[in-house]
């Protein structure tokens, strides 16, 4: 199957109903076909084959799923790219792709011209005003109806967020992806046409881009855009539009919980019947105060973008349990590699784990043994299967020879009153390799002090395990997901 081929599927059954919308703009289901069909003729015309590749580089707007549909429908691999990329770091995804074309927001336009020209692709640019599809797709009225390509096929190259080195493109394969986003809109989240999804992730990356979007195709289900996540303009959204389905990561979670308390009452959000949690560990007390604020449950779950995203998740119809990513899903396995203290990487085999890492053989023999993909993070299993994360392998503290996991001691700054989001993080000691070092940021109008932070959490863990070093910071510097980057906390320690 081409992932294509879900889109016409569902505009075959449900054509009429709204597929996405964005302000005042939306697409049917029959539009978005019938658009996603001209725009793969379009990409004939610029002499795209089977298996070449398109990159994409927008921001949450109607336009996304066309060129994402139609470039897969051309039989071509989508390399969707963050828009907030300079030159350079667009010239190294095109170079490293392949990719002969890049389809870029008019905003965008000499920056990308500069990164494609560098990397000898070419640039096509999207038109920032209102209904610019039809002005883009002129000349190319008859639709492409005949997907080529599918199964095994590459569909996407997701690249990493190369926190190690440059990033890696996870190439993931249209069985990966509609396997994968199939079985969360059924058997994991329930879904029908009915379900309204809030789309406040970005569409470029793998969580809002499968598990909004591509679920949402599925079964027939109206995506809502946000053209960038704001926690009031989120709950207002959710209010206006009857959102039933929210997808989020942990801060954004915390924004909301944030807005909440400030105006109680201000949004009315009573027709959410589920969260969504990823990208990052959700601190429990974040999860249980959203839950009695909000009245929604939040499951949590595992992945990452050489899964397709998902590996395991907490489900609707059993036992939930705080703190766990939840359970493996259907046909997927998971594992500790050399566990230690009951603590070992954890490992994923199954259909959504990616094909490998486009063109990088190295990198793919050392994500990839004996069949299981070792995700380079840290985790236990309790006695009934539930998966806990400790933490990234590379976060690990080791302080005087004793391993400090940064998201225990998060967890515990996380129920201080006055702190909204916390990062711990190893810092450069002489004697001991590593000292323990937390940042946070405070919720409004909270006050408090880095000594009394530091003893609050000294009264709670072992004494190793305690911060020496508390700083307090406005913000946290986030990615483009919102996740928390724990190596630029370390880098701006004042």
């Amino acid at each position: 199957m081409n992932l294509a081929d879900a889109l016409a599927r569902t505009a075959a059954e449900h054509g009429p109903r709204t597929a996405v919308e964005l302000g005042d703009a939306s697409l049917t289901y029959t539009e978005l076909d019938t658009l996603a069909g001209r725009a793969a003729a379009l990409l004939g015309d610029h002499g795209i084959a089977a298996g070449d590749r398109v990159a994409v580089m927008l921001p949450n707007l109607l336009e996304f799923p066309v060129l994402y549909y139609a470039t897969l429908r051309a039989g071509a691999v989508v390399v969707p790219m963050n828009p907030l990329l300079k030159p350079r770091e667009i010239a190294h995804h095109l170079r490293d792709s392949g990719a002969s074309l890049v389809f870029a927001h008019a905003s965008l336009a000499a920056t990308v011209a500069a990164g494609a020209e560098a990397a000898g692709s070419d640039a096509v640019v999207v038109p920032v005003a209102e209904g610019s599809l039809p002005e883009l797709l002129a000349g190319h009225t008859e639709p492409l109806t005949t997907s080529r390509g599918a199964d095994g096929d590459t569909a996407v190259i997701l690249y990493t967020s190369g926190t190690t080195g440059l990033p890696k493109g996870a190439e993931l394969t249209h069985d990966n992806i509609g396997r994968n986003s199939g079985t969360a809109a059924r058997t994991l989240f329930h879904l029908t046409p009915d379900d309204v999804l809030l789309g406040g992730l970005p569409l470029f990356h793998a969580f809002g881009q499968v598990v909004a979007m591509n679920t949402a195709v599925a079964v027939g289900a109206r995506l809502v855009l946000l053209h960038r996540f704001e926690p009031v303009a989120a709950l207002r959204v959710i209010a206006e539009r009857g959102v039933t389905v929210f997808a989020g990561v942990p801060t954004m979670y915390a924004a909301m919980l944030t807005a909440g308390r400030r105006q109680p009452g201000a949004h009315d959000t009573s027709s959410l019947r589920l969260c969504l949690s990823g990208g990052a560990s959700l601190p429990v007390e974040v999860l249980h105060d959203f839950g009695e604020i909000f009245g929604c449950p939040v499951l949590e779950g595992y992945g990452m973008s050489e899964t397709s995203p998902i590996a395991s998740f907490n489900h609707l119809d059993r036992p939930r349990r705080p703190g766990s990513v939840g359970t493996p899903i259907e046909g997927v396995e998971m594992r500790l590699a050399d566990a230690v203290g009951g603590v070992g990487e954890l490992c994923v085999r199954g259909h959504n784990v990616m094909k490998g890492y486009w063109d990088r053989p190295d990198a793919t023999a050392e994500a990839l043994r004996g069949g299981w993909l070792y995700t380079g993070d840290l985790a236990r299993v309790d006695e009934d299967g539930f998966y806990y994360i400790v933490d990234r392998k590379k976060d690990l503290v080791i302080r005087g020879g004793f391993n400090v996991y940064p998201r225990e001691i998060e967890e515990v700054l996380y129920e201080h009153p006055a702190v909204a989001e916390a990062a711990v993080v190893g810092l450069p000691h002489a004697t001991l390799g590593e000292e323990i070092g937390a940042a946070i940021a405070l919720r409004p109008g909270a006050e408090t002090t880095p000594e009394e932070i530091l003893e609050f959490v000294k009264g709670q863990v072992a004494a190793y395990k305690y911060p020496r070093v508390v700083w307090v910071v406005a913000d946290l510097p986030k990615g483009a997901t919102g996740k928390i980057l724990k190596r630029e906390v370390a880098a701006t320690r004042p």
